[in-house]
């Protein structure tokens, strides 16, 4: 197991622990369905995506920044600045590739089956950031790859930008309270849980904003911002109208839902 990898798993294992016990002590949303019966369809499916990614494309993102490097791919690697430099526009250049996706994934009904896995969550907690579709996590791997060589990013960003992404997918999915106080000045330059819990609202033109997962800059330079749910974080409802039956939303399910349910009206390009 590579250095990169041993660090990317630290840095989750400790993530996910420190923001489940948050969740815990300091809730947002009492939950409406069994905790238990979402975890067991959320973290299965989790366990399933590093695998498939694997399976599918076995190189890693930080392996193809170090031959990058080496062939002189990509822009960073055609100019001359100092490495913190360098680091500092890849990882935030990553992060809008990362919005951009994201409106992608909404934007083409194609993708967005595959992103319903998603969003069918009746709840939302940390799992929920880290539930995807195997397939939406390969073509995100992908794309993800595609970036690194582009822009010549330099190894240690891909890293720190790796750990950053998914620290930030647990963060701003999660129940835990921030106070208001602290939400309004975190969320000018980070998307916070009450943030991000606009886009996972059944309210369709709520689903469709908020797309940022890290810098909250994105969505606010391109008019996809939206700073509360219309009920309110106590009284909105999470997930999608089509699928309320938290018994119909096992592992088997959620990896058939691309193929055999209906996306709806949510895709962007159907308003």
């Amino acid at each position: 197991m590579g250095t990169d990898t041993m660090v990317r798993l630290s840095a989750f294992a400790t993530v996910f622990v420190l923001i489940a016990v948050l969740e815990a002590v300091y809730p947002r949303r009492r939950p409406t369905v069994s905790r238990w019966r979402r975890w067991q369809a959320n973290l299965a499916i989790i366990a399933l995506n590093p695998l498939a990614a694997r399976l599918v494309v076995p190189l890693l993102p930080a392996t193809l920044a170090a031959l990058a490097a080496q062939r002189g791919w990509g822009l960073l690697n055609l100019i001359d600045l100092p490495l913190w430099v360098e680091g500092a526009l890849a990882v935030v250049v990553l992060d809008l590739v990362i919005y951009f996706q994201h409106v992608l994934f909404h934007a083409v009904p194609t993708l967005w089956r595959l992103h319903m896995v998603h969003h069918a969550d009746l709840d939302i907690d940390l799992t929920t950031g880290l539930r995807f579709h195997p397939i939406e996590i390969v073509i995100s791997t992908a794309i993800k790859l595609a970036a690194v060589a582009a822009i010549g990013a330099p190894v240690a960003a891909v890293i720190v930008f790796e750990v950053i992404l998914n620290a930030a997918a647990m963060f701003n999915h999660s129940n835990w309270r921030l106070l208001p106080g602290v939400d309004r000045l975190v969320r000018l330059v980070v998307v916070t849980p009450d943030m991000h819990r606009v886009h996972h609202s059944v309210i369709i033109r709520e689903t469709n904003s908020n797309y940022g997962f890290n810098l909250s800059w994105w969505d606010r330079l391109f008019g996809t911002y939206q700073a509360q749910p219309l009920k309110g974080h106590g009284a909105m409802t999470i997930g999608l109208a089509a699928f309320r039956d938290a018994q119909r939303l096992g592992l088997l399910r959620l990896l058939a839902m691309p193929f055999t349910d209906d996306p709806g009206r949510v895709p962007i390009n159907r308003h």
